[in-house]
């Protein structure tokens, strides 16, 4: 069966509007009689289809008691649930992009992270995140840094056997000392312990491969059973989801040329044990 376009906003759309209903304790059947609608009509809603005005949006998302913040944040995704591809700005906060990414994470069977600069967020300690977190422009609020050590580390219970993940990283990324030796060994030891999982690879890139596909940045690509890819490039203050189908061939190509350069898995576990030693 072909896979059906189902853009990233259209299903974080369909995600609010379920959550909302849902925080109800009503059933969609229950919903629609309260609004005069066919049961179809909020089914289609929250697989993302649309198919109501946004009077009728904002009805329901009234009925529903949902607050103004999400209201709002529901009904610009309405508005922008046609295009392929969607820039997330952290309007409201520096983690707005992260809810969906995790939304997106959730619905994604397969999941290749290439990371340039630091280890990977999905295998990061708490430790290295808040040692990140304060080096970084965000470390002057204490309570910026510890939502980001929340929502970071709550991402990584997307991990799960029914998922593949694959993580290339550039060698630089293990030997940045992020948070001193103490921490930078403990975040070793645990990307190792995270090797043993079956459903998950790391793939290092070693430096002295020099120039490569990979040098204009992270990104992470999520494959889908029943949708088309998507590739999600993070700003400092940005979310960028690519589903344009040159910019998944071209993420395609980056993705191939660093399974070719990067070591094996056992090569890749022998260098991180190294460095660790």
């Amino acid at each position: 069966m072909p896979k059906r376009f189902s853009s990233v906003v259209s299903r974080s759309f369909g995600d609010g509007v379920r959550d909302a209903i849902q925080s109800t304790g009503m059933t969609q059947r229950r919903i629609a009689e309260l609004l005069g609608w066919e049961q179809a009509k909020v089914s289609d809603l929250v697989k993302g289809k649309g198919g109501v005005t946004e009077v009728e949006l904002a009805m329901l998302l009234g009925l529903c008691n949902v607050k103004p913040d999400e209201a709002r944040r529901l009904l610009a995704l309405y508005n922008e649930s046609r295009e392929k591809g969607y820039l997330e700005f952290a309007e409201d906060g520096v983690l707005s992009p992260q809810p969906t990414l995790m939304e997106q994470e959730r619905h994604a069977n397969n999941i290749v992270v290439w990371s340039l600069n630091l280890i990977p967020g999905l295998l990061q300690i708490d430790a290295y995140i808040r040692a990140a977190c304060e080096r970084s422009v965000l470390g002057a609020d204490p309570l910026v840094v510890e939502a980001v050590i929340k929502t970071k580390l709550a991402r990584q219970a997307v991990f799960h056997r029914s998922r593949e993940f694959v993580f290339y990283i550039h060698e630089h990324a293990l030997r940045l000392p992020v948070g001193g030796e103490e921490v930078m060994k403990a975040q070793l030891l645990h990307l190792l312990t995270m090797t043993v999982r079956p459903y998950l690879a790391v793939r290092i890139v070693p430096i002295a491969v020099g120039a490569h596909a990979g040098v204009a940045g992270s990104f992470t690509r999520l494959r889908y059973e029943k949708f088309e890819p998507v590739i999600f490039v993070e700003g400092g203050r940005t979310g960028l989801f690519l589903e344009d189908k040159d910019s998944v061939t071209y993420y395609d190509a980056v993705v191939e040329r660093l399974d070719q350069l990067a070591l094996d898995e056992e090569e890749s576990k022998a260098l991180i044990t190294s460095i660790v030693s």
